[in-house]
């Protein structure tokens, strides 16, 4: 069992990879929903050009922090966070939600327990964000199944066999993750557990940015219409 200085088991541990731009205010409380898991994990935060204390505050919560000089988007920074993931097990989490306590632990059972298992699917449950302007947004009143952040974890050697993330998107990437599973007959596993709770509030990346990512798809479905 290779064991590293602070004592983490490095054949279970966990890459946790996340891309936050102006991040302070919902943070620290995805940060603590990560350590109380009670795993071996790395948290990653990669401040992809943040202008507020997102790096100090990481920083003060133990976590590794990767600075892109300007703001490079979500995808950029997934890549960014896999070049410096040591863990043989990878999870995507964003900033503003929140996971179910021992969610990672049931995931990474299921991983353990089936070596051809390449990826684990749970349920996302919405909510939204008590500071919210908006208590009346649209948003889904059952868990579904999440395609990234905090719903899937993933053996890091998938992307030896599927490449990074295609940087010439802004968003959809979890789209293009899912279908390159299929393409290549990774096997997958849908779980019936809520991992993460999803935050909807005033300045979702979604709600933001949501020409990007009609865009994004539109290309996403030609690529496949194509193949």
């Amino acid at each position: 069992m290779q064991i590293d200085k602070e004592g983490a088991n490095m054949q279970t541990l966990i890459s946790v990879i996340m891309p936050i731009k102006n991040g302070e205010n919902y943070m620290e409380e995805a940060i603590d929903s990560i350590k109380k898991q009670n795993l071996d994990t790395e948290i990653i935060v990669i401040d992809d050009g943040s202008t507020d204390n997102t790096a100090d505050l990481a920083k003060k919560k133990g976590c590794r922090v990767i600075k892109h000089p300007s703001n490079m988007g979500q995808v950029v920074a997934k890549n960014t966070g896999l070049k410096f993931a040591n863990g043989n097990f990878i999870i995507f989490c964003d900033h503003d939600d929140i996971l179910e306590p021992n969610a990672l632990h049931m995931m990474l059972e299921e991983l353990k327990k089936d070596t051809n298992l390449m990826a684990v699917i749970a349920k996302v449950k919405d909510f939204i964000s008590p500071d919210t302007k908006n208590q009346n947004l649209n948003i889904k009143t059952e868990p579904y199944y999440g395609c990234l952040g905090g719903a899937v974890l993933l053996r890091k050697s998938v992307f030896d066999i599927i490449g990074n993330f295609d940087e010439s998107i802004q968003a959809g990437e979890a789209l293009t993750l899912i279908s390159k599973l299929a393409q290549n007959h990774l096997k997958i596993k849908k779980v019936n557990f809520i991992s993460s709770n999803r935050r909807h509030h005033d300045t979702n990346y979604g709600r933001t940015n949501q020409k990007d990512e009609y865009k994004d798809y539109a290309k996403i479905l030609r690529e496949r219409l194509k193949k």
